[in-house]
This record gives structure tokens, C-alpha cells and sequence, in this order.
């Protein structure tokens, strides 16, 4: 056991580390293993691998998202900014080079191949983001000279812009409604609204008009049978199948089918085989890590500790509702993931950053080590 007297970065960073919300994140990815033997077996076996070839993978990856995940949750708030715009940085060079050497598949390059590795830099890419406009938002509060608005707009324009270009119109969004939520918590002045609310209608209409993918997605959603609607009609299926307990650990008939049932659609093979009181739970613990995480950073004294980690939860529990909503026909299909629950090395690893800064962020600290971070996030030298 650790006692309070010792003075090591271990022993001070179990006693100021947010216990319940790393428990809860924890729970996630045992559930994430579990269910991944529920859901991927079949998927496997259809395209003529080992059953178990994306089972052992989903617990090959699990492994680094832990080391990334804790090593992160030890950081200071001043090294947390500086690993995002390194990761940040990188991820825009991986971003380009897969634009240019990556291979398309389905009408999208959003993969490159480093190293043996399939990497989706994108999915790295969107908790750094967070990070460096919460910490511009949270400079701007004390500098009225800082110009946070339109850096932080020039960062948006830059990766939302690669993001169109791959094209991948679900982390776009996702990136949008982060970096909104960011700009109204700053204090946005009100003449931004309507400008700010038209440029992404027109932008949503651009897309619908201008790539064809985009509009087959949201015709097949609007109008039902328009389309290859298959997996939106078999996730519904499988959905209405499990009713409240589910048939059964391995009686789901719908991941026999459907291709993503894996990744994209991983919750209707939950609510089939194990019914909707465990998508439930589920969502309990993705609003308890969100919930948490909001009330931990509105206690904080630290300005950008405060930004940053609610920037940070609202992405994990937004991409938590997309992909539930996905599922549950409330949206069209986006492809993304499950935080912790779907397979995919890239987005693991990624999300166990975001939550290892967000562990980092909420952790207990001493006024007068807020203090001297503030000071020193003055100094141009040490931002």
C-alpha cells in the first residue's frame, strides 16, 4: 500500500489521480475484451482468418493503450500542452502523407502503413487539438491580446481541411462540435453565432451536393430502402432481437452477417446476444467517465486544466453518442467507433491518450502548484 509520507511519482500520483473515473475507464476496456469475443469471431471466420484473429489483436492492442494511457495520466498540465502539439504536429504530417501515399479504400484514404503498422493519424490528431485550443482559449482569458479566436480557427481550418480532403466527414464533425463547445465556453461573443452556424449548414450542404458518398448516407437515412441500407437495417434487427436480456452469449444472429459487426455496429451484437439492460450499463459508464471528468475540470483553479479537460470528455462522450446513434437509426452511418468497446489499434491507442490527458488534467493539485503554472504559461518561453 502507498502511504501519503512517500514522496515518489507514483506514490503522488496514486493519491491525486481521479480513482473512480481510471475504475470506470478500466471496466470499459474489460468490457471492450469481453464483448470483442462476442462480436468478432464470426466477422473472422467470413473472410477466412483464425476465429479468434481480431479477439487476439483487440487484446494485443489493449496492451500499449494501457502504457499510453497511464504514462500520460502522470503528466503536469504544462507537459501535457507539449506532448499535444508534438502529437499534434506529427499527426498533420502523417495526415498529408497519407493523403498522398495512403491506400484508398472505399473511396477513402484515411490509412497508412509505417513500420508493419496500419495507423489512422486522424484519430491521434483530435485529442492533441483539443488540448492546444483549450490552451489558447485559457491564455486568451488572461492576455486580452492573445489572438485565441483566430488561431484557434486557423488550426480547425487546417485539420478539418485534411479531414474533408481523406474524406472523413464523421471526425470533421466531431472536431466541429468539440471545437464549438471550446469557443462558447471562452466566452464567445455573440455576433459569431449566426456566421459560425451558417458557415456549417453551407459546409453540410457543399458536402451533400459535392461528394457522393455523403449524400447516398444521408438519402439512405432519410429515405429508407433508397439505398444499400443493409447494416442500418440489421443492426435495427438485431436491436429489437435481444430485447431487454438478450438471447444469449453466442446466439446472435446478426454478426453472421454484418460486416462491421466488429467495429461500426459492435453495440447492435451487444443489445442482440446480451439484451439492452447491458447497452445500458454501458451507457451509464460512458456518461459516469463524461460526468466525472466535467466535475472534476469545473473544480479546477487552472484555467487551461479546466478547458482542456472538458474539451476532452465531450469528445469521448460525443463519439460515444454518434456511434450509439448510429446504431440506433437516429444518424446515418459515420464510421466511428465505440471508445474501448470497437476493434481498431489507431483509435485504442488514441482514445487511451485522450483519457490519459484527461486523468492528468483532473488530478488533485496544490494551489501553489496552479499558481506557478500559471506564471510560468505566461512566459512565452514555457507555453
Amino acid at each position: 500500500m502507498l502511504s501519503r509520507e512517500q514522496r515518489t511519482p507514483l506514490s503522488e500520483w496514486w493519491w491525486t489521480v481521479d480513482k473512480q473515473m481510471l475504475g470506470a475507464i478500466l471496466v470499459l476496456m474489460l468490457c471492450g475484451v469481453i464483448l470483442s469475443l462476442a462480436a468478432s469471431p464470426a466477422v473472422a471466420v467470413r473472410i477466412g482468418l483464425d476465429s479468434f484473429h481480431f479477439f487476439h489483436r483487440h487484446v494485443l492492442f489493449l496492451v500499449p493503450a494501457l502504457v499510453v494511457m497511464i504514462s500520460v495520466s502522470f503528466l503536469s498540465p504544462r507537459a501535457v500542452r507539449r506532448l499535444a502539439l508534438l502529437v499534434f504536429a506529427l499527426s498533420i504530417v502523417l495526415i498529408v502523407a497519407t493523403l498522398l501515399f495512403g491506400p484508398e479504400v472505399k473511396g477513402s484514404r484515411r490509412w497508412i502503413t509505417l513500420l508493419g503498422l496500419n495507423i489512422q493519424a486522424s484519430e491521434a490528431a483530435k485529442p492533441a487539438f483539443v488540448v492546444l485550443v483549450a490552451w489558447l482559449f485559457a491564455e486568451s482569458t488572461r492576455r486580452v491580446e492573445m489572438p485565441a479566436t483566430a488561431l484557434s480557427m486557423l488550426l480547425l481550418l487546417l485539420l478539418g481541411t485534411l479531414l474533408v480532403l481523406e474524406p472523413d466527414f464523421g471526425q470533421t464533425m466531431l472536431v466541429l462540435l468539440v471545437w464549438g463547445a471550446l469557443f462558447y465556453m471562452a466566452g464567445v461573443r455573440m455576433i459569431w453565432a449566426p456566421g459560425l452556424a451558417a458557415a456549417a449548414v453551407g459546409g453540410g450542404f457543399l458536402a451533400y451536393v459535392l461528394v457522393p458518398h455523403v449524400a447516398s448516407r444521408i438519402d439512405r437515412f432519410f429515405h429508407p430502402g433508397s439505398g444499400d441500407d443493409f447494416q442500418m437495417r440489421m443492426a435495427a434487427e438485431a436491436i429489437s432481437n435481444g430485447g431487454w436480456l438478450g438471447l444469449g452469449p453466442g446466439e446472435g444472429i446478426a454478426k453472421r452477417s454484418l460486416p462491421d459487426s466488429h467495429t461500426d455496429f459492435v453495440l447492435a451484437v451487444v443489445a442482440e446476444e446480451f439484451g439492452i439492460v447491458l447497452c445500458l450499463a454501458l451507457l451509464a459508464l460512458f456518461a459516469f467517465v463524461v460526468i466525472r471528468a466535467l466535475s472534476r475540470a469545473y473544480a479546477s483553479e487552472d484555467m487551461f486544466s479546466r478547458f482542456a479537460a472538458t474539451g476532452l470528455a465531450i469528445q469521448f462522450g460525443l463519439q460515444a453518442a454518434i456511434n450509439m446513434a448510429v446504431n440506433l437509426q437516429l444518424l446515418p452511418a459515420k464510421g466511428m467507433t465505440l471508445p474501448f468497446i470497437s476493434y481498431g489499434g489507431s483509435s485504442m491507442v488514441s482514445l487511451a491518450f485522450g483519457v490519459g490527458m484527461m486523468l492528468a488534467l483532473t488530478r488533485a493539485r496544490p494551489r501553489t502548484e496552479i499558481e506557478s503554472m500559471g506564471d510560468a504559461a505566461a512566459l512565452p518561453h514555457q507555453a
